[in-house]
């Protein structure tokens, strides 16, 4: 597991802005660079935590030396345990289950998406293809979480993707 800490990047922020505690799981290591640079040129100040499996998310957020995260970011497709599994074990635990999840995978299957809709999850986000527009949903996403829209997600606006990204423009 590594941690990054992906400070504010613009001068109007607070100096003491507190951190946005993220785990992304997510068994590429490309997928977790890419997701850690566009979290950093999308400017949300962050502290990044990343496994390679759904266990080692288990084993993370039942560390009682880590604090539990603002958001979780979960790839479907792992070893070990996959993410609806993790997902399932999330939302069965009592101190676990109101912290926001997000699938962030490359299939956008309407089978995947309906399950984690249907066992907790607060939005599904097909990986993007183009890095500009994998920074656009992430901005997107924490815009969405920090006005509380992710908590009761709605099933109309669940699935997110470049598709997304265009028509807003």
């Amino acid at each position: 597991m590594s941690d990054k800490k992906i400070p504010p990047q613009t001068d109007n922020e607070p100096e003491n802005k507190e951190l946005v505690k993220v785990v992304l799981a997510d068994d590429d290591i490309d997928d977790q660079e890419i997701f850690t640079e566009a979290l950093d040129h999308a400017e949300i100040p962050a502290d990044v935590s990343t496994v390679e499996n759904g266990q080692e998310l288990l084993n993370h957020l039942k560390d009682p030396a880590e604090p539990n995260p603002d958001i979780i970011f979960l790839d479907i497709n792992m070893p070990v345990k996959d993410g609806k599994q993790v997902l399932a074990e999330i939302k069965a635990d009592e101190t676990l289950k109101d912290i926001p999840t997000v699938m962030l995978s490359t299939s956008e299957n309407p089978k995947d998406v309906e399950e984690t809709f249907n066992a907790g999850a607060n939005l599904y986000v097909r990986k993007p293809y183009s890095f500009k527009n994998f920074v656009l949903l992430l901005k997107r996403i924490f815009i969405l979480k920090w006005a509380g829209d992710l908590l009761k997600p709605l099933r109309k606006s669940f699935f997110m993707s470049e598709k997304h990204i265009s028509r807003s423009k």
